[in-house]
């Protein structure tokens, strides 16, 4: 029945729609596959697993690409021996030199 008590098609016809849309969205999101994972605690334990390995080496991949571009602009710009930069580096050598001749050294290091 309709909602107001009478037999209407058209309202059968546009709820019949409305279902059928519903089950075409759902089969596209993959709604049973998801609730499958989430009732095999196993797979989604595994699935999870793979999802950090994959995060953690892109981490480290796209670390190591900026550190490399880094040191990359850096050997060009002491090579163009630009004073300011040199100065900067300098200073950081020596910082980095007087820390590891500390008694304490750099903290967490042991030296």
């Amino acid at each position: 029945m309709a909602p107001d008590g009478k037999t209407d098609p058209e309202f059968w016809q546009h709820l019949l729609k409305r279902i059928e849309e519903l089950s075409v969205n759902m089969e596209r999101m993959r709604l049973a596959e998801y609730v499958d994972v989430l009732q095999n605690p196993k797979r989604l334990l595994y699935i999870n697993f793979l999802i950090g390995v994959a995060r953690g080496f892109g981490g480290v991949v796209g670390a190591t690409v900026l550190v490399a571009i880094i040191l990359y602009f850096l050997q060009k710009a002491l090579i163009l021996n630009l004073p300011v930069i040199g100065d900067l580096i300098a200073q950081l050598v020596r910082i980095v030199q007087v820390q590891l001749n500390a008694p304490g050294g750099f903290p967490g290091t042991g030296r």
